[in-house]
């Protein structure tokens, strides 16, 4: 196989690749509080200065005095990292909605007792009363569940303390982390970070209750994003198509016998 084979293939892949992502974005634009994928690639193409050199020896019948230069381009996914940048925020006037301004997180547990982390602050109260994502995890507060008594009226401010029918009922439990890298999307608008990662509390951050925040993918950026991808995996495709081509007729017509 040919080196423009190998470097189309890669571009096309790594394309591919964008495009779900891309494509991921896009179906989450009015999931609440949803942040966008971002994807940043590298190739193998390296040069050095004396890859400019006319001739890499010191004498006529010398060896290469530098190693060759690699010259084939072959484009790897480097990084794929959530972008955490804060969201605009819708107003709702629901009293069990609440959206974060600033870094940080809801902590939730799930039904097997681990711990989650959500920007997704739409919760409602279960048959029993107790506070809940939309999905039936747990919502913490103090550590624990919050129940609310039917027909309750609920204020929160912005550092996350809660009262219930005008009586403290604990905070929310938020958290935030020096490095979000570390923070890994899990799906259904949840993240988990692995062991040893410790939580910090969150700065400069509150809680509008009433609020949801909107997800931070702008339409318009990722169908131009989508279009660029298309075109360039249309060429890579054409790429491969051509070199075959060109292969197949070099092994069926050059060298054949004539009459």
């Amino acid at each position: 196989m040919r080196n423009s084979t190998y470097s189309a293939l890669f571009g096309a892949l790594s394309n591919e690749m964008r495009m779900s992502s891309i494509a991921n974005n896009l179906a989450n634009v009015n999931t609440s509080a949803f942040k966008k994928d971002t994807m940043a690639f590298h190739d193998t193409f390296t040069r050095f200065a004396h890859d400019y050199l006319i001739d890499g020896k010191n004498h006529l019948r010398g060896k290469d005095m530098f190693p060759k230069a690699n010259v084939m381009a072959k484009p790897r996914l480097s990084a794929q990292q959530t972008d955490f940048s804060q969201g605009s925020l819708q107003k709702t006037g629901n009293q069990l909605d609440f959206a974060l301004s600033g870094e940080g997180f809801f902590k939730v547990q799930s039904g097997n007792g681990d711990v989650l982390y959500t920007r997704s602050g739409n919760f409602l109260p279960d048959s029993t009363g107790i506070l809940r994502t939309q999905d039936g995890n747990t919502v913490m507060v103090d550590g624990g569940p919050l129940t609310l008594p039917p027909g309750a009226q609920v204020i929160v401010d912005s550092a996350g303390n809660i009262s219930v029918n005008g009586n403290p009922a604990g905070a929310f439990d938020l958290a935030s982390f020096e490095d979000l890298t570390q923070v890994e999307r899990l799906g259904a608008n949840y993240y988990t970070v692995a062991d040893g990662v410790g939580e910090i509390p969150p700065e400069e951050m509150s809680v509008q209750q009433g609020f949801l925040e909107k997800g931070n993918v702008d339409v318009v950026t990722e169908m131009v994003a989508m279009i660029e991808t298309q075109r360039a995996f249309t060429m890579y495709s054409k790429m491969i198509q051509t070199t075959n081509e060109a292969d197949t007729k070099l092994i069926t017509q050059v060298g054949r016998p004539t009459i």
